[in-house]
């Protein structure tokens, strides 16, 4: 099986480029990795209660409130704009906030990740894509057999 790195930087077309990969003629799975990051913090799961365990005596507002559209849902949803807060900017404690933050979730993601292309090889696919904004930082590019960078560039650079 190959498995395809797609990465590039915010707003440079990575969408445009995973939905055309996932269109006929290709047809190819995609496994989105900001998307993982946030179903293995879903309320119920091991990530939630090891990140509401870690910032909730100290981060106010942490949870959202249950809505009444959540007839099903037992646990609050994390907020994240106030986890971002908490855990973005340059100062000292921030960036150790970061690397607890993502000393959580990286490694449930992978494990998603892993289980993912496993599933789709099972079920056949000669390739998935890993559509992964980090992947060079997070080193993960040298599980990829192609890199696909989407870029931006000026009309005057373009050829």
């Amino acid at each position: 099986m190959i498995l395809i790195g797609l990465t590039g930087s915010l707003a440079t077309g990575n969408s445009t480029v995973s939905n055309l990969l996932r269109s006929p003629p290709y047809s190819l799975p995609i496994i989105n990795a900001d998307l993982l990051a946030r179903q293995v913090v879903e309320p119920g799961t091991y990530g939630y209660r090891k990140v509401v365990q870690h910032f909730d005596e100290t981060t106010p507002d942490l949870l959202l409130p249950l809505s009444d559209a959540d007839d099903k849902a037992t646990q609050r949803p994390l907020n994240r704009a106030t986890l971002g807060r908490r855990v973005f900017g340059h100062e000292p404690e921030r960036i150790r906030d970061r690397k607890v933050l993502n000393r959580i979730i990286h490694p449930l993601g992978r494990l998603a990740m892993a289980r993912q292309i496993l599933y789709y090889h099972f079920m056949g696919y000669w390739a998935v894509v890993l559509d992964i904004p980090l992947l060079y930082e997070s080193g993960l590019d040298i599980f990829v057999s192609v890199d696909i960078m989407v870029t931006v560039i000026s009309p005057e650079m373009q050829i």
